[in-house]
């Protein structure tokens, strides 16, 4: 599938520019890992994309993300789109079976976690930010209290990836595309 169809869907589904950025982050976070272990860039990407076309119009557990499939199916999309989306959500009892799968359930969650951290620097930017910084804030269940740690873990651990590694990785994947995803940064202050 070419990025340019999957982002077609995106725009079709999606008008929250904040959930846009979101699937652009897991996107890249997957073309990260699928280059790291030789796989096909484009189709973990566009799984990346996909994940959540439906939560604006199927905005609960009970329907995100089973209702898309059918969307997904009737625009003919490879079944294993279709089941990795489905897979990346605990809920729906369908189990990650590969590799691809389990990367985007490692990363979906952690990126948000990502950009959490980032906003509430001074300098609101991908740049310099570390998995340290990140370690901060994960110690504080407060910060971003909708972030599921537990589930963070977990995704990493059954992905296979060391969770602080991962950390590093997923911000590494998301830095080149900071000014997409908002997170470039303030302009330095001039006198």
């Amino acid at each position: 599938m070419h990025r340019e169809e999957a982002l077609a869907i995106v725009r079709e589904f999606v008008k929250n520019e904040s959930l846009v950025r979101h699937m652009l982050a897991v996107e890249a976070a997957m073309r990260f890992y699928a280059k790291k272990f030789g796989e096909n860039e484009d189709l973990w990407g566009a799984v990346g994309l996909l994940h959540d076309f439906d939560w604006e119009i199927h905005p609960d557990l009970e329907s995100h993300p089973q209702a898309g499939a059918p969307i997904l199916r009737q625009r003919n999309l490879p079944e294993d789109i279709v089941h990795a989306v489905l897979s990346h959500a605990d809920h729906t009892g369908v189990a990650r079976i590969n590799r691809m799968e389990k990367a985007l359930f490692a990363c979906d969650e952690l990126t948000g976690l990502i950009t959490a951290v980032a906003l509430v620097r001074p300098s609101r930017s991908l740049s310099d930010l570390t998995a340290k910084s990140v370690k901060k804030k994960w110690k504080d269940r407060a910060f971003a209290a909708g972030a599921n740690r537990e589930e963070m873990e977990r995704g990493a651990a059954e992905f296979g990836v060391e969770l602080w590694e991962h950390v590093d990785n997923v911000i590494l994947a998301m830095r080149p595309i900071a000014a997409e995803l908002d997170l470039q940064g303030n302009p330095p202050q001039t006198g």
